[in-house]
């Protein structure tokens, strides 16, 4: 078990950051939260956008005919999903990207996916697209050439780690055992962070004692990946999550299991851990790298400038019998109590690409 081989670690070398926390939990091969089944859907541990409707990934589709149609339409294109779950999102972004002459016999859609599970899953998600389809663990393991590289609720699964701020030194905030129950995970404070300060925004950095802030070290390899391939050839990454606009204190670690929250630490992979992704971090560490960053927009505002409800319009035409179905698809998709607010799209290109469709140049 999980929580036994973490105990371990613990107990021979001392707490364990969050982020080697949340790797374990999430991705032990054997018994990983992702590693050992399908979380995903109503009846499994959350849902996301491309299981609520088959609109979200058509727009995201025709987003990508778009940018290959940008790009000069090249003779060949990686469609790449990182975290692609039960490729939904591909399935359907496949279906209406086809009607763009020449795109899929261009495109290769490669999965990023690390859990055998999914693997199956996709795979049979996918065989009636006709697509080629390769599954790699890493973006690294991806072929050179023109790319667009789509992650729909990837980077919220990113390991996080935690700073404390404590007699005006910022600490890092680590997992270890309960001194009056040993088997029991407990945050405890850790040694100073010294240089990795610098992770911190510079506007959080003055904070007050008692202060915690959460830094994304996952995020910024993320977007040197990105850097180091788009420097050769054209490319563009789209990626939608949740998290505020700007730079925020405070602690968002959940665990969600069965669509309810668990504590963070109690039962390691047994649930989905997710921290809010730091949208400005994020952005300036794209510009920091010499990419063009655009965003964020607030996911309802992006669907519903992309012509969602046309699209919505058209469904209800030809299946009149889910009219009610799809409106509340779009109540939950755009609604600002629902995900349309809180889940935002952010795009990092390379330099040579023009404006990416929804999004502002500002």
């Amino acid at each position: 078990m999980i929580a036994d081989t973490l105990r371990d670690r613990i107990r021979s070398g001392g707490p364990l950051s969050i982020a080697a926390f949340m790797t374990e939990a999430l991705f032990d091969p054997r018994h990983g939260f992702y590693a050992t089944k399908d979380p995903i859907g109503a009846g499994a541990d959350f849902i996301t956008a491309p299981e609520i409707s088959q609109m979200f990934g058509e727009l995201l589709g025709l987003v990508a005919a778009q940018t290959w149609l940008d790009m000069g339409r090249p003779d060949t294109l990686k469609l790449i999903e990182m975290g692609p779950g039960r490729g939904t999102m591909m399935a359907d972004a496949l279906r209406a990207a086809r009607t763009v002459p020449g795109f899929l016999d261009a495109t290769e859609v490669v999965l990023i996916e690390a859990s055998a599970a999914l693997k199956a899953v996709q795979a049979q998600t996918l065989g009636p697209s006709g697509a080629q389809i390769r599954w790699v663990d890493r973006l690294e393991a991806v072929a050179p050439g023109p790319s667009i590289i789509l992650g729909n609720e990837f980077l919220d699964c990113l390991p996080v780690r935690q700073a404390l701020r404590h007699e005006g030194v910022w600490h890092e905030r680590l997992v270890g055992l309960n001194p009056d129950d040993d088997g029991a995970f407990v945050f405890v404070l850790g040694p100073p962070l010294g240089e990795d300060e610098a992770l911190i925004p510079a506007r959080l950095h003055e904070a007050e004692d008692g202060a915690l802030v959460e830094l994304r070290p996952g995020d910024r390899q993320v977007v040197d990946l990105l850097a180091a391939r788009f420097s050769e050839q054209p490319g563009r990454a789209l990626f939608i999550d949740y998290g505020p606009a700007q730079s925020e204190m405070g602690d968002t670690l959940q665990a969600i299991r069965a669509h309810k929250k668990q504590p963070p630490l109690e039962a390691p992979g047994t649930a989905d851990l997710t921290a809010r992704v730091d949208f400005e971090s994020l952005l300036q560490a794209g510009r920091d790298a010499g990419l063009k960053a655009y965003g964020p927009e607030c996911q309802g505002d992006w669907l519903l400038g992309l012509g969602l409800e046309a699209r919505a319009a058209a469904l209800s035409q030809s299946q009149p019998g889910k009219r009610a179905e799809i409106a509340r698809q779009i109540w939950r998709l755009t609604d600002n109590e629902q995900m349309g607010e809180l889940f935002k799209l952010v795009c990092l290109d390379s330099a040579d690409l023009p404006l990416p469709p929804g999004f502002s140049a500002g």
